[in-house]
């Protein structure tokens, strides 16, 4: 689940990430048919970790937790969904992190204000971390490929247009086959009633 700045599959920025723990993750999955396009699009840049990340975009990076600490973090989440309500985004062109990260993204260009207020609730209390660069909401499609591919990338998806609902978000694990996977999916509130 990474956000640009933080290898995605680790939980620091240092290879293999913080050894003892539970390697989680909170993201907004990107539905279908769109997160398919993303994903096929960033293994043929050749990012070799794209078949093991489903598109997303990021409220919490890589993050190991204790396994004593998987249920306070589940409470947490369900406090922070019902603090929010459904929103739109549109995913519309792409940019690029670079220099400092070598990174292209399509870019938000509706649900940016949503998406920080809801980084803030999950980035708190037993989540609560430091990030080495501001929160910025994109969906990656490539990372850490030649130069030459992240070109091509920001090329070639930047007609890319996308509108979809955001009714809840995901809670993440890191698995031994490099897999990150859903265990958890948190309803906002007006969502939640909806299927009551």
């Amino acid at each position: 689940m990474g956000d640009s700045h933080i290898p995605e599959g680790t939980s620091d920025g240092m290879p293999g990430g913080v050894p003892e723990g539970v390697l989680i993750g909170v993201s907004l999955a990107v539905p279908e048919p769109y997160a398919s396009q993303v994903q096929n699009a960033r293994t043929g840049y050749g990012d070799l970790r794209a078949a093991g990340i489903p598109t997303h975009i990021t409220l919490l990076p890589p993050t190991s937790v204790s396994q004593d600490a998987l249920d306070a973090v589940d409470g947490h989440l369900a406090r922070a969904a019902e603090q929010h309500r459904p929103f739109r985004v549109r995913l519309r062109g792409t940019e690029t992190f670079r220099p400092v990260s070598q990174v292209v993204y399509v870019r938000l260009d509706e649900g940016i204000r949503e998406c920080r207020a809801l980084e803030a609730s999950v980035r708190s209390g037993p989540l609560a971390r430091e990030l080495g660069f501001p929160y910025h909401p994109h969906v990656t499609v490539a990372h850490d490929v030649p130069s030459v591919e992240l070109d091509r990338a920001q090329a070639e998806l930047r007609g890319f247009d996308a509108e979809f609902t955001v009714e809840g978000f995901s809670l993440y694990r890191f698995g031994a086959d490099e897999v990150w996977r859903p265990v958890r999916t948190f309803a906002f509130t007006e969502a939640a009633r909806a299927t009551r």
